[in-house]
């Protein structure tokens, strides 16, 4: 039995997101051919997420010193404990749903929170003389990211989400990263329909084999 772990950053219903929207269909598909496979849910809007403030920062800094855990205070120790839980829910999993929809030419704020208390050194990565190292490569492990723009950005110099999702994820040694793009539906709008329904149907058919 292998592990999803669904990731969804969307404030909209899932009837009036097209993200979302095409996320169930490959959910749907998914469950069908996985039926006895883990999925974790975690909706970034909804779940609190531990954001890194200077408790953690300062708390992180007295660990690198060589103080105790016991030493930090109740503030750290709850923080830092919080991010921790976050990043091996993170590391344990065997797939990854990303559900995104672009604002200003990037994901919402929420979702970097979350990926800042996942990218965990000593949990997901390490440093070494020869550069950094991920701790989730070698493993199989596979990520696909659902995103949704208005206008036409994928591969090109302004898109700064796909690309830094994947960026990421290599960086953490998740190699296998597919991106289910539904672009246009605000310039086309009367394109809209057909732009969702042609990402519904490539999502079909990763969930088959993912």
């Amino acid at each position: 039995m292998a592990s999803l772990l669904y990731i969804t950053c969307n404030l909209k219903p899932v009837e009036q997101s097209r993200s979302l929207t095409v996320a169930k269909a490959f959910l749907d598909t998914y469950l069908q051919y996985h039926p006895n496979d883990r999925i974790d849910f975690v909706d970034v809007y909804r779940d609190p997420v531990q954001r890194i403030d200077m408790d953690v920062l300062s708390g992180w800094q007295k660990l690198q010193e060589g103080i105790d855990f016991a030493a930090l205070t109740e503030h750290e120790q709850r923080k830092i404990l919080n991010i921790n839980s976050t990043a091996e829910q993170f590391a344990d999993a065997d797939k990854y749903a990303f559900v995104t929809p672009m604002w200003n030419l990037n994901f919402p704020a929420e979702l970097k929170m979350y990926l800042d208390t996942v990218c965990v050194l000593g949990k997901t990565f390490i440093y070494t003389e020869n550069g950094p190292v991920g701790l989730l490569g070698g493993k199989g492990k596979k990520c696909l990211h659902i995103h949704s723009s208005g206008g036409f950005h994928y591969g090109k110099a302004e898109d700064h989400s796909v690309p830094y999702l994947k960026a990421l994820m290599n960086f953490m040694g998740i190699d296998l990263f597919q991106a289910v793009v539904i672009e246009g539906v605000d310039a086309i709008p009367h394109m809209a329909t057909e732009f969702v329904k042609k990402a519904c149907d490539e999502c079909h058919r990763i969930a088959t084999t993912f």
